[in-house]
């Protein structure tokens, strides 16, 4: 591994320790009790070390949701799919891949932190906007211009808005490892997705 790749791994578990200090504290004492000076007390850094990373508390909080994403990892899932596979094939493998349940249940509680604290909303925003882009991006790299970018784009950010309200708590849908008891009639989280994709395969 060279110094560059070091300095990147070292760079991403700087910025993920302050955002995940920024995020305790906000479960801890809500957004209004705790600043800057305490978030990089509790991860051990510097205030000049924290502006090198995010411009203010909400985006480090938001941040927590994110985690480093091996590439090799999603290569190795797209040359794993069948020739035929078509975009929406590959975009339920990689939201099976990337929703986690300790993703959601991040993203869960930030959309209800949100309510609360509405000046984390851009920042929440931003985080959608990124997973849609990976979805965008992976989308091109495979099929390198075989459909249409509108096509891409309106797909990716089509499953993007359906995985919101199981988040905001428009739908009762169960998070990965959630019980059936602590919400009942509620709609399993694969059920759910498969549900999403066979409208879109399918038409509304």
């Amino acid at each position: 591994m060279n110094k560059n790749s070091l300095r990147i791994i070292k760079r991403e578990a700087t910025a993920q320790a302050l955002a995940s200090a920024a995020f305790e504290l906000a479960l801890e004492r809500g957004l209004d009790g705790f600043v800057v000076e305490d978030v990089v007390q509790r991860a051990g850094y510097s205030r000049r070390t924290f502006a090198n990373h995010y411009s203010c508390k909400e985006e480090a909080v938001v941040m927590a949701v994110e985690t480093t994403h091996d590439d090799d990892e999603v290569l190795a899932l797209l040359d794993e799919l069948p020739e035929h596979s078509s975009p929406l094939d590959v975009l339920y493998q990689l939201m099976k891949m990337r929703l986690t349940a300790e993703y959601l249940r991040k993203l869960r509680t930030l959309v209800a932190l949100s309510k609360e604290y509405p000046t984390l909303e851009p920042y929440i925003l931003s985080a959608f906007h990124r997973l849609q882009t990976m979805a965008q991006q992976a989308l091109g790299d495979l099929f390198k211009g075989r459909y249409p970018e509108q096509y891409t784009h309106l797909l990716a950010g089509a499953v993007c808005g359906a995985m919101y309200p199981l988040l905001d708590g428009s739908l009762d849908v169960l998070l990965p490892g959630q019980s059936v008891d602590e919400t009942p009639g509620a709609v399993q989280f694969d059920q759910y997705v498969d549900t999403v994709f066979g409208y879109l395969r399918n038409g509304f």
